[in-house]
């Protein structure tokens, strides 16, 4: 007989009790905690026990963070049918939600769940403020590093709430040491509280999965291929040789031994700008393509290796094309590869044997839902095209967002679309990439197929919880021997089993390394408390424009920590405004190069000088002369025509700290100094007439200069367009009911100074 969680906020019959959850939401309201559970095994159901005994306890309310939308709306939905809440107290917070909404909102919200992005701007902002929230829970909490939105979350929320307590869940937190305790150090975890799916209070709720390794040898002709392409890498791996660079495993060195040699190539580069080195670091791109063509070879198929060799001819040949590139779309050898390619009408075994296995699958049971999990994209759509040549089988293609050449990303309304139609049936197998692999509210599936191993315990973890959730489930790993997937699988094993080890020890010593850091870190503490006075020059506050495409950047947060207030605005020019005569492009070293290969940089620039009397271009980092391998006259000449043509001032920072203190101190003696008024819009003298109207126009918020010149181009003049109603400035291209609304707003609302 099932039982039930009877709790006054909790609806009856709703939520199941397990005893294995009440422990570890127990664990979770003592400190916070991070809560590792095997995927299907209730982690929101241990959020939602430790939210109802917070708002019971401190009132308030609670916080609910995932990565994507689509979870976010599970998760609400979820909490809507099981809590005794009115539905209007549960929100949902995601990007489509206008501000000055969520800012409303967020007063009356009881619970709020939402991605971290949209907390971060609108802390950042200043809409809300988060002294009043009892608890948070960090989903997929394995994402809580680096610059990542959790990070910033926790660290406002401890510094400001009343009576702060975080809950990270995750089914896999990572398997090193380092990862485990950046993760708990991001969300000030104090205990781990790990459950695996062996303990005898999980057991019962544990459905079995089969794990099946098939292996495939790779045939004939694509070996010969595969040994065309050695060559190749082979000639590469001499000349590199020759120019001072010895790499000792040669073919087998890993891509991250390359990738650590051509940072310290580039490091060298920065101290003495030898050719030998440019010629070395050309050399090394060379070799790490055609090392990833062997890749595609071993383990994916000829298919998804054409499309590739088709993607390096499509670089050589564009005007923006790398020396690498061309020079391999010369090679004798890529030539003959290429030939072959398109003589060769097998593929490799794995397509074979993945519609064999799907097949069967299906025709055992025909409501069997399958997902294939594929490396790459073009891997993915081979699989799609060899899976609906199979009777029985409806396959789609599922991939990311970002779109690359001739081969467009999948939006995320496409997506969500995509798994409801899984679900009803119209497709019955998922050939996924990544994407699928966490963050999407995904079915239970009987089958759960790798096309290849992948060497990350997080991802191979996530890709196993798709199935056995709800009944027993079937994993099979294709491999092909004597190649990469061998390395890949048994490196992941590895690295499980590390995982378990390591999160088991750290349960039992965390609370005492805790608290030797904490002491560890008082000294730490009172440093950056006499730093921070250092920046504490006024009680007046500054102010910073900041472009919407900036918001997730670290010069922005350090802003913030340095008492300036950011005001976050779609800007067409710059990406920091600090007066009406000073606005700053930030380029990083890599950024200002690709900037200059695609010829977006001197447009850029030359908008910049044209709206701004004193405009300022911030190169950041180092690697300006080693970015891309392009020949430093070019730099160097842009450099000169940036700050002699455009009348543009370069300022060079070593890093993002750097950039926010020097965006500050220029802010400050701006509007402190000058006195000069922060304003989107610059003061250019002798503007022409027609710029001089776009600028009134745009002066009305929500409108840009696009939208500007479409309204004048429409109504013929400003003062057509200020006395223009609802529905007249309805019928204008870009002109949504906001806009007009907010114009009429604007025009016809009485001033009361």
């Amino acid at each position: 007989m099932t039982t039930y969680i009877d709790h006054s906020l909790i609806r009856p019959n709703t939520v199941e009790q397990r005893l294995y959850q009440l422990k570890l939401a127990g664990t979770a309201l003592a400190a916070s905690t991070l809560v590792v559970l095997p995927t299907g095994l209730g982690k929101t159901v241990i959020a939602l026990l430790i939210m109802v005994s917070r708002l019971e306890k401190f009132g308030g309310k609670v916080l609910v963070l995932s990565p994507t939308k689509p979870l976010v709306e599970q998760h609400s939905s979820f909490f809507k049918k099981t809590l005794y809440i009115p539905e209007d107290e549960i929100l949902t917070f995601t990007g489509s939600l206008p501000p000055a909404t969520r800012a409303e909102l967020w007063e009356r919200g009881k619970i709020i769940v939402s991605t971290p992005q949209v907390i971060e701007n609108d802390l950042l902002t200043k809409r809300i403020d988060l002294k009043d929230v009892s608890h948070i829970t960090f989903d997929e909490a394995h994402r809580a590093v680096g610059n990542y939105a959790y990070t910033y979350v926790a660290e406002k929320y401890f510094e400001n709430a009343r009576n702060p307590l975080v809950l990270g869940i995750t089914a896999s937190p990572g398997s090193s040491d380092e990862k485990i305790h950046e993760v708990c150090e991001s969300l000030h975890i104090q205990s781990v509280a790990v459950k695996t799916e062996s303990d005898n209070d999980v057991l019962p709720y544990v459905h079995k999965k089969q794990i099946e390794w098939k292996h495939v040898k790779l045939p004939e002709e694509m070996k010969n291929l595969k040994e065309l392409l050695e060559k190749v890498l082979d000639d590469r791996f001499d000349i590199l040789i020759e120019l001072g660079f010895s790499l000792p495993y040669r073919k087998t060195t890993s891509k991250r031994e390359l990738l650590a040699l051509q940072k310290r190539m580039q490091s060298e580069l920065r101290g003495y700008p030898d050719p030998k080195l440019y010629n070395s670091l050309s050399i090394l791109a060379e070799i790490l393509k055609i090392s990833y063509a062997v890749e595609m070879i071993e383990t994916q198929g000829i298919e998804a290796l054409s499309k590739y060799i088709e993607r390096l001819e499509n670089e050589a040949y564009s005007k923006s094309g790398s020396k690498a590139a061309k020079r391999l779309a010369n090679d004798l050898y890529m030539q003959q590869v290429a030939k072959r390619l398109k003589e060769y009408d097998a593929e490799h075994p794995k397509v074979a044997l993945t519609k064999k296995i799907v097949r069967e699958q299906l025709e055992q049971k025909p409501e069997s839902r399958v997902i294939v999990f594929a490396n790459y994209r073009d891997a993915a759509e081979m699989i799609t095209n060899a899976l609906s040549e199979v009777v029985g089988v409806q396959p789609i293609r599922f991939v990311g967002q970002s779109s690359k050449y001739r081969d467009k990303g999948l939006t995320q309304k496409q997506q969500v679309n995509i798994i409801e139609e899984f679900k009803d049936g119209k497709y019955n197998v998922l050939v996924a990439t990544s994407v699928a692999e966490e963050g999407l509210d995904i079915p239970a599936t009987d089958l759960v197929l790798f096309y290849e191993p992948i060497p990350s315990e997080i991802r191979s973890i996530q890709r196993k919880g798709r199935t056995g959730r709800k009944h027993e489930g079937r994993v099979v790993v294709l491999i092909t021997k004597g190649t990469k997937d061998e390395a890949y699988y048994w490196s992941s094993v590895s690295k499980e089993r590390s995982m378990q080890i390591n999160m088991q020890e750290m349960q039992q010593v965390l609370s005492s390394q805790v608290n030797k850091k904490e002491e560890a870190s008082f000294s730490d503490f009172v440093q950056k408390e006499e730093q921070k006075k250092l920046f504490e020059f006024d009680s007046d506050s500054l102010t910073v424009i900041v472009d919407h495409r900036e918001i997730r950047s670290s010069v922005v947060h350090l802003l913030e920590k340095l008492g300036v207030d950011i005001s976050v605005r779609v800007l067409e020019v710059g990406d920091y405004v600090l007066s009406d005569r000073i606005a700053i492009e930030r380029k990083s070293a890599e950024d200002f190069v690709n900037t200059l290969i695609n010829h977006n940089l001197f447009e850029q620039v030359s908008n910049l000088a044209r709206s701004y009397d004193k405009p300022v271009l911030i190169l950041e980092g180092e690697g300006l002369f080693t970015a891309r391998q392009i020949n430093p006259n070019a730099i160097q000449g842009a450099l000169m025509s940036i700050t002699l043509d455009f009348g543009v001032s370069v300022l060079y920072t070593r890093n993002e700290e750097d950039t926010a203190s020097l965006i500050r101190q220029i802010a400050k003696r701006e509007q402190f100094g000058e006195k000069h008024e922060i304003t989107m819009h610059g003061k250019k003298s002798s503007p022409l007439l027609s710029e001089q109207q776009e600028y009134i126009v745009s002066a009305i918020p929500e409108i840009g200069p696009k939208m500007a010149r479409s309204l004048l181009m429409h109504f013929g003049s400003v003062e057509e367009v200020m006395t223009a109603d609802y529905d007249e400035l309805m019928k204008v291209k870009l002109v949504g009911p906001k806009t007009a609304e907010r114009i009429r707003e604007v025009v016809g609302s009485e001033y009361k100074g």
